[in-house]
């Protein structure tokens, strides 16, 4: 076990964008740890570390960065993928459904931060990337738990970032767009952007952005990777890095 290699541990690692992660960081010769509540299958990196757990259960957080530590006692990087979407109407909304979101959206960010706080100490410099979404700061119809979720997200990092700062721990933000995933097309069955073909909506959606065109998830795990490298961002912290095509650059009145 190469004493000299990074270690990050990845949530959502079996999803597109976390899948992209594990790839960008193995390649850079990071150690990875990932995790997801469904199987990876095949391909995870031989020197990781997988991970099947339900991050929307606290207790499961818990067993997680427990067998994190055995696996590595530094942390460097943690990357904040995994969530989870309900498309409705506010006032279709069941409790249990907002409720959901926010234990698997939020408040497993907010744990990996106080059971991994001390292994990111240990690395001696550390990051955080929290994937937010540009629902944080634009949002659409039957989308609201989600887009309150992410809002939260953005207020977490901001106020991780003050309080790690003195323990060299950076935290910021990746905001994606539109970014060709299977929430993404998920998504896309809601009542305001239903009707024709899935690819006729995915053209529709691109048409919106400024550049034209869906994101790829390697697209949004280069940018993760730029703010969990020191190398890189050793600048940044509390911040949010929106990566979504120029979508919210252009007014919705144009």
């Amino acid at each position: 076990m190469a004493e000299t290699k990074r270690v990050v541990l990845i949530t959502g690692a079996a999803g597109g964008i976390g899948r992209a992660c594990i790839d960008l960081f193995t390649r850079n010769n990071w150690r990875v740890i990932g995790v997801d509540m469904i199987d990876f299958g095949s391909g995870f990196p031989a020197d990781g570390l997988f991970i099947k757990a339900d991050i929307s259960q606290a207790q499961e957080m818990e067993r997680i960065f427990q067998q994190a530590a055995k696996f590595s006692p530094r942390l460097h990087a943690i990357v904040n993928v995994a969530a989870y979407q309900v498309a409705k109407p506010i006032i279709q909304t069941t409790l249990e459904e907002w409720q959901q979101v926010m234990d698997t959206n939020l408040r497993p960010i907010f744990l990996s931060a106080k059971l991994g706080f001390e292994m990111m100490k240990a690395a001696g410099e550390a990051a955080m990337v929290n994937v937010s979404s540009v629902h944080a700061v634009a949002t659409s119809a039957d989308i609201a738990a989600y887009a309150a979720s992410k809002g939260g997200v953005m207020a977490l990092t901001r106020a991780m970032a003050i309080e790690f700062a003195p323990h060299n721990i950076r935290v910021n933000a990746i905001l994606p767009g539109a970014i060709d995933t299977p929430m993404l097309r998920a998504g896309l069955s809601r009542g305001h952007v239903s009707g024709g073909t899935m690819e006729e909506r995915m053209a529709d959606l691109a048409r919106k952005t400024v550049n034209g065109r869906i994101g790829k998830p390697a697209e949004i795990a280069s940018s993760i990777y730029f703010l969990a490298d020191n190398n890189q961002s050793s600048f940044m912290t509390g911040q949010a890095l929106i990566v979504d095509g120029g979508a919210t650059c252009r007014l919705s009145t144009e």
